[in-house]
């Protein structure tokens, strides 16, 4: 049996906020409600393990969440005990990057307990209080979010643009600028900000 990955489809949301929702019992995501996530069902991904007679079985999920026009989250993502072993959670990290990157964003980040597992998809650690407040909206209802333990990861996403004049170029993209630049963590803590006082 082969696992697939596809979008999420309606009669799917029982099993994934079931799914999800187990995990937020044991403090290791927040929880999700059914109009939640058929709201946002578009954004949502799920991996399946496909038999010869054509029935799925649901081994996983994940979500792309939009922060600013150019960061993206990964949240919610979840995989199911069958789907240990099997390179799940892997899949569906590396699809949501691929539709970050459909959808044109610069950079994709996640709050993670399991930072290692990220940077070997080509993530790295960063200071989270760098990170766009909107990555925040949701922390206030978690009940570790006064001894959050998770850590910030990022990826920058390589775009090739169709109005760029040289076919042959490929932007690279930039820090954001609203923020503090995304950096790795051993930079982040050394950076010292510099105040400028206006003349009187």
């Amino acid at each position: 049996m082969a696992v697939a990955i596809r979008q999420a489809q309606p009669g799917d949301i029982p099993e994934l906020v079931e799914m999800i929702n187990g995990f937020a019992a044991r403090n290791l995501m927040l929880p999700r409600t059914p109009e939640a996530v058929m709201k946002t069902l578009p954004d949502w991904l799920v991996a399946v393990e496909r038999e010869i007679e054509g029935a799925e079985t649901i081994l996983g999920c994940g979500s792309l969440v939009v922060l600013t026009p150019e960061l993206a989250e990964v949240r919610s993502l979840a995989v199911h005990e069958r789907g240990h072993g099997k390179g799940v959670g892997s899949l569906i990290v590396e699809n949501l990057v691929a539709l970050a990157k459909a959808r044109e964003f610069s950079q994709v980040c996640a709050l993670t307990l399991r930072e290692e597992f990220f940077q070997r998809l080509g993530f790295e650690i960063v200071d989270r209080w760098s990170i766009s407040p909107k990555l925040w909206q949701e922390c206030i209802y978690c009940p570790k979010f006064h001894r959050c333990d998770e850590v910030a990861v990022m990826k920058h996403l390589t775009i090739r643009r169709p109005e760029e004049a040289n076919p042959g170029k490929v932007v690279t993209a930039n820090p954001l600028l609203k923020w503090q630049a995304w950096q790795p963590l051993k930079l982040a803590y050394s950076y010292k900000p510099i105040h400028l006082h206006e003349e009187e």
